[in-house]
């Protein structure tokens, strides 16, 4: 875990920002309070020794890739066989929102700390480390794979998708994911804050930030709660859904090969 400084930041993004989707705005004044967040997304170790202990089922099935290259819901993968190479090192996926609430709880109860998901606020503020730029590293999308593993040069001659998929012009040297904190990290400390794995939030789902807290916390309630946020890019993510201010939706019950979990605790 990493401590993060409370401070206030400017969340979402400026109409002008290139690649920018409408769900990013209104751009809102947010003041987050210190608290801590695991340096990198929960790994298959971590995850393991989750499942080993509880036996919890993770099973059941996952959104992956068929041979042909489509999404499609697989009842024979999960987070231990996404469908593509991993080792212990490597962030889990195929983790649903339901999960990764069963995770913390767990973690809670092992280590006597109450851990949770992030709050969509703490999570940008986070990844943005202090930076305005699209991305922590700067605007330029051809400087990702400096810091993170997302859709590139090696992705798109690997991995069967449409080639027409607009592609990081780099090379950061995995095709799917990678192991965790294996590129640079931001200004915090923290690592795969863009790219490697989507990351669960606490907050529900909403069109927009009208009406959103301002105070850091997570934006729960509502009828719309059978659906959570999902932040960060993933390694097979285009340049526009790699940025800070990029977010998307996923009903908690769906298991994806592109997302994982990172976990956050309040400073005490």
């Amino acid at each position: 875990m990493t401590a993060v400084p409370g401070g206030s930041f400017e969340m979402g993004s400026p109409k002008d920002e290139s690649g920018r989707f409408d769900n990013e705005g209104p751009v809102h004044h947010v003041a987050v309070q210190s608290f801590f967040i695991s340096r990198a997304p929960i790994t298959r170790a971590e995850f393991s020794a989750f499942v080993k202990d509880s036996g919890y089922d993770a099973g059941g099935g996952c959104w992956t890739l068929t041979k042909a290259g489509a999404p499609a819901i697989q009842r024979d993968r999960d987070w231990r066989n996404p469908g593509y190479p991993q080792d212990q090192s490597h962030p889990a996926v195929c983790i649903s929102w339901n999960d990764a609430k069963a995770y913390v709880e767990w973690l809670s109860r092992k280590s006597g700390k109450p851990y949770r998901l992030p709050a969509e606020a703490e999570w940008e503020y986070a990844a943005r480390g202090g930076t305005t730029t699209a991305r922590y590293w700067g605007d330029a999308p051809a400087d990702a794979c400096a810091y993170g593993n997302v859709w590139d040069r090696t992705g798109k001659g690997s991995v069967p998708v449409p080639s027409s998929s607009e592609v990081h012009d780099c090379d950061d040297g995995f095709a799917y994911t990678s192991p965790v904190a294996r590129y640079k990290p931001n200004s915090f400390g923290l690592y795969d804050m863009l790219g490697n794995v989507l990351q669960w939030t606490a907050d529900c789902s909403h069109p927009n930030y009208k009406g959103a807290p301002r105070d850091g916390s997570a934006w729960t309630g509502g009828p719309e709660c059978d659906a959570r946020v999902v932040r960060g890019g993933s390694w097979s993510f285009q340049p526009r859904t790699v940025r800070s201010a990029s977010r998307n939706t996923v009903p908690v019950n769906i298991r994806n090969l592109v997302i994982g979990i990172r976990v956050v605790r309040s400073a005490p």
